[in-house]
């Protein structure tokens, strides 16, 4: 497809436009699409700011200390009583079980 060509798919499409909004719209429809473009550059420009100032603080602070768990005083007990015909340990079954 050479430029010649490319040239003239804009000009159909310029015509077609300017068939479907007609040419008292075609001001107000080039004002909003400016105005527009002005929002969303701003928003992107925005955007960037708040990336920057939350990204610096995150760069000056000093990453904190390890701290080792705190280890037990004493070794803790098993305070849960055993229940007729629980396993034991050792998986074997209470063989003391009352009938």
């Amino acid at each position: 497809m050479s430029l010649a060509n490319l040239g003239s798919h804009w000009w159909v499409i310029l015509i077609i436009v300017v068939l479907l909004f007609g040419a008292p719209k075609l001001p107000a429809l080039a004002k909003s699409m400016g105005q527009s473009m002005r929002i969303f550059k701003n928003e992107i420009k925005t955007g960037k700011d708040e990336d920057a100032a939350t990204a610096a603080p995150a760069q000056n602070t000093a990453p904190a200390p390890y701290v080792a768990p705190a280890q037990p005083t004493a070794p803790v007990q098993n305070t849960v009583p055993v229940q007729n015909g629980a396993a034991n340990a050792d998986g074997t079954g209470d063989q003391t079980a009352k009938s």
